[in-house]
């Protein structure tokens, strides 16, 4: 059967990837510089990274669990073809594409470029806060079982053919990060999320909110030891946070202590976490004004955008190891989020 059909008209004007995609269009058109610096002039053409990219964005805003997943999707699926610009007949990209490119993409910064493009896009258009921010973090589970938490001076033998499972048997032995590591993921540390909560072997995300919209301003993954939690915490503030006007940036009791409170404050930034029972670095000069109370409210807002990127954004649980790349995934789901939040917002002002 011999069928035309233009993929433009198959796509409902109100669909939400439209403006998703248009926005994504305009940050890569801000990368060129740094896009055609990625590969060399000779040689065969390679995959345009602008399509590589925003199929990245797919896969955050569609959960698709993989790569290959997505590759065989691109095959059939009508909506993923046009939002990378293919035509109906072209041959997808084969998934090796992602693994080969990986390096590229962390060599040349290009997530957090991309990233950053997104966060201008906002600032141009006005949805950012320049004044009153939320740092946060949570847990992402990595790419490793706790068979693989052995000893550090354990020698890991490649041709070892012994039971699969001899080393799951750890009961009455003391593990420590200081004395066992991932044969896995060694980058990897153990951690549990509260009193009573099993230990994982996980990575730490941390988010910068800004408090007019929602939307990220930064992201950093590290590993999950509680003390990166405030040291990335100041680093995304004097990275992405002007400091030449009086800001406020809120936070849980774990940002209660000397070093980030007096970090804040070294960066002209009123610290708004909320109070320690015992020790608190607070008193009345700050927690007595109403912007206090409104920033400890409005900062329950970041437990929403990790509930987005773990559920739909593939993040509850890294499929990648090592924590620069889930952290070049963790750009690209942030990135998404606020593409998305960008979408909406555009599409109820002119409904």
């Amino acid at each position: 059967m011999l069928c035309l059909m233009n993929p433009e008209e198959r796509i409902p004007k109100s669909h939400p990837l439209r403006q998703v995609k248009q926005l994504a269009d305009e940050a890569l058109s801000s990368m060129d510089e740094t896009l055609d610096g990625m590969y060399s002039k000779m040689g065969r053409p390679s995959v345009p990274p602008e399509q590589l990219l925003k199929s990245l964005v797919l896969c955050a805003l569609y959960s698709i669990r993989s790569e290959r997943s997505l590759c065989e999707q691109l095959r059939y699926n009508l909506l993923f073809q046009w939002f990378l610009d293919l035509e109906a007949t072209a041959e997808p990209w084969v998934p090796t594409t992602y693994s080969k490119n990986r390096e590229r993409l962390l060599e040349h910064d290009v997530a957090r470029k991309f990233f950053g493009a997104v966060v201008e896009q906002a600032r141009g258009r006005g949805l950012l806060s320049e004044e009153h921010f939320s740092v946060d973090g949570t847990l992402v589970e990595a790419w490793a079982s706790l068979k693989s938490f052995r000893p550090k001076d354990e020698p890991d033998d490649p041709n070892d053919t012994g039971p699969r499972n001899r080393w799951m048997d750890y009961r009455g032995k003391k593990r420590s990060n200081e004395t066992h590591e991932s044969k896995t993921d060694p980058e990897a540390k153990l951690m549990r999320k509260s009193l009573g909560k099993e230990a994982k072997l996980t990575f730490g995300l941390h988010a910068l909110m800004e408090h007019r919209n929602g939307l990220w301003v930064d992201l950093e993954v590290t590993d999950s030891l509680t003390r990166r939690e405030r040291e990335a915490g100041l680093r995304m503030l004097e990275r992405s946070v002007s400091q030449g006007r009086r800001t406020t940036v809120a936070g849980d009791k774990g940002y209660d202590n000397a070093g980030f409170v007096d970090g804040c404050r070294d960066l002209n930034i009123t610290p708004h976490v909320a109070q320690k029972q015992n020790g608190t670095r607070l008193d009345g000069r700050t927690t007595r004004h109403e912007g206090y109370r409104i920033s400890q409210r409005i900062r329950k807002r970041a437990e929403e955008l990790f509930g987005w990127s773990k559920t739909t954004g593939g993040l509850r649980k890294t499929r990648f190891k090592g924590k620069a790349r889930t952290g070049l995934w963790a750009l690209f789901v942030g990135a998404s989020y606020n593409l998305l939040r960008m979408a909406k917002m555009e599409a109820l002002e002119t409904s």
